[in-house]
């Protein structure tokens, strides 16, 4: 995967508010690149970057970075439903993509 991709989700990514969430596929069609592919991106991201910010379509926490999404998600307030983000309270269309 280029830098450059990962560079432009990094980018995405930090641009999501603490107490939001996008889903993979959101962030790629930001992009023009598909879910996976932000996904694989999203991965090689340093622990630095809010990474856990970045959620399956259903709302399921990322299970990169060793699996601590959710909870680093509930330390910011993040609503759960059924082990998932409450993805109708947390669209990402609140958020200004750069």
């Amino acid at each position: 995967m280029s830098t450059d991709v990962v560079s432009e989700v990094r980018t995405m990514v930090v641009a999501i508010p603490a107490g939001c969430v996008a889903a993979y596929g959101e962030v790629g069609r930001e992009m023009g690149i598909g879910p996976r592919q932000a996904g694989r991106a999203v991965a090689l991201l340093d622990g630095d970057v809010p990474w856990w910010r970045v959620v399956y379509a259903d709302g399921s926490p990322a299970t990169c970075h060793e699996g601590g999404a959710r909870a680093l998600l509930e330390a910011e307030g993040v609503p759960f439903r059924d082990g998932r983000v409450d993805m109708a309270k947390l669209r990402a269309d609140r958020i200004r993509w750069p």
